[in-house]
């Protein structure tokens, strides 16, 4: 096909396992997509990182040629790049761009806990909450510098900048380092959401505010690719580049995530939660952001392990399958367990947990075991014990008054109707799944076409419209009600025992 001058935009988002990229044309209709998968690397317990160069850019420079190369399409006819990745991380690179180290992924690695709990006494939880709209967590990456800086100080002194994976792939695109202001808000305690800026006033000891990237919109232009990016991914030099985001603020707004009360449920290596709430919420047990946006807010939530349970279950306890097949398999399995998982209950803190709990010492617990149990009713558990942290956020949002009054869901989980269904008869609510669920490259190519102003925010109804939903099941409320309290309850009489493992 050679398109002439029909206009294109190109998405492309970098996950915890595999990067994926997108091209559509004006309408919405995807020409091409492409992905390749990379490794989470976890090289003691509580780290998690990438390889930057080769699980970041690599990804962008494969996916773009081989998205040019299966749809034809003329470079020149893509108006706009738009990119998302993982977030927020915490990458230092020299005054060319070049990565110091891999990059520290976001709330997964908890190797920061002692730089969290020393500035939260010294700054106090008020503070935090009241200037930077979040207490300090795994997720913030203000500690993670802190700790670049007293473990790493050879390389820590070689820094010109602390980037975030998407604001690293956008200087290898464009040259510019710059970051956007929901990404910027993770940097807590060094960004301030009442004043939408950096700032040292609560912590002058992490790092200098000049060797952080500039803070823009995400619909701004960072700047057009460059003659060396554009040699390497095969894109027209001059090509406008978005400022990009995180993964799952792209994601949220490719299901139509548009107003106050629309709540986005990402069923990915992680879960994630956003709500668009009319005011910022104030909790120290969810995250908040300025949204997309001026004048708009978020306020997220996630758990720490969810697809990539899935991945490792599937790795420990189903070898004997064929990879490729290896996951419908075990979903049959799961399917033809009874809902309840006939007794067993599972605490799916295999990486300490996020939301609500923040709990990095948190332990992954499997209950209620006998001989009598098989695979499937394992792994239904493990993907039941999801839906109960899901839920655990859900009653989250409902104590600090930000109820969902819409719930769109997507990602790689909301195939696994065992899983989605779960979740649905866990929490009561129903799921609204679009029908293009290729997330958040899906909506990076939006964003690139919002922002040149090819699109209307609400345009993103039309280019993807309700394809699905799941609705609860009232058969299943007995046992989910019984089996969630357990749940609940597991957590809190486990909690001391689980640190005296730690030592």
């Amino acid at each position: 096909m050679v398109p002439g001058s029909t206009k294109h935009y190109l998405g492309i988002d970098i996950g915890t396992f595999e990067s994926k990229g997108v091209l559509v044309d004006g309408t919405g209709r995807i020409v091409a997509s492409a992905a390749r998968p990379h490794k989470m690397l976890v090289p003691q317990p509580g780290w998690a990182a990438h390889r930057p160069r080769e699980d970041w850019w690599e990804d962008v420079t494969t996916i773009t040629r081989k998205l040019l190369a299966e749809s034809k399409v003329a470079p020149e006819t893509i108006s706009a790049v738009g990119t998302s990745a993982i977030g927020p991380c915490m990458l230092p690179v020299d005054e060319a761009g070049e990565p110091l180290m891999n990059g520290v992924l976001y709330g997964v690695d908890t190797r920061a806990a002692k730089e969290i709990e020393e500035l939260t006494g010294k700054i106090g939880e008020d503070a935090l909450l009241d200037q930077c709209g979040n207490a300090l967590t795994s997720q913030s990456v203000g500690p993670k510098i802190l700790w670049l800086k007293r473990n790493r100080p050879d390389l820590f002194a070689r820094t010109h900048k602390i980037l975030t994976s998407t604001s690293f792939i956008v200087h290898r695109l464009t040259g510019r380092f710059v970051i956007d202001h929901y990404t910027a808000a993770n940097s807590s305690p060094l960004y301030l959401a009442n004043k939408l800026a950096y700032s040292d006033a609560l912590s002058k000891e992490i790092i200098e505010l000049d060797r952080l990237p500039e803070i823009a919109w995400t619909t701004d232009i960072a700047g057009t690719v460059t003659k060396e990016a554009a040699a390497e991914t095969g894109l027209a030099v001059g090509t406008p580049v978005t400022v990009g985001t995180i993964d799952a603020a792209a994601e949220a707004l490719s299901v139509g995530v548009l107003d106050a009360g629309d709540m986005m449920v990402m069923y990915g290596s992680t879960i994630f939660i956003i709500v668009l709430t009319a005011e910022r919420v104030r909790d120290p047990r969810l995250w908040y952001a300025p949204w997309l946006f001026p004048g708009e807010h978020a306020s997220m939530s996630g758990l720490a392990t969810s697809g990539t349970l899935t991945h490792w279950f599937r790795e420990q306890f189903a070898r004997e399958l064929d990879p490729a097949t290896s996951a419908p398999v075990l979903a049959a399995e799961a399917a033809a367990s009874p809902a309840g998982a006939r007794g067993l209950v599972v605490l799916p803190y295999f990486s300490g947990e996020r939301t609500p709990i923040h709990d990095p010492q948190a332990k992954g617990v499997v209950f209620g075991l006998n001989l009598t149990h098989t695979r499937g009713d394992v792994f239904r558990a493990f993907l039941e014990g999801i839906a109960f942290g899901t839920n655990h956020i859900i009653d989250t949002y409902l104590e600090a008054g930000a109820e969902p009054r819409s719930l769109f869901s997507v990602g790689g989980g909301t195939k696994n109707k065992v899983w989605a269904q779960a979740t649905s008869d866990v929490s009561g609510r129903r799921q609204i799944i679009r029908e293009k669920t290729i997330g958040a490259s899906y909506g990076d190519a939006f964003l690139a076409a919002l922002a040149v102003g090819d699109v209307r925010r609400e345009d993103i109804r039309a280019w993807n419209p309700v394809g699905s939903e799941f609705v609860p099941d009232p058969a299943t409320a007995g046992v989910y009600q019984r089996q969630y309290g357990i749940y609940r309850d597991l957590y809190t009489q486990t909690r001391d025992l689980m640190r005296r493992l730690d030592g």
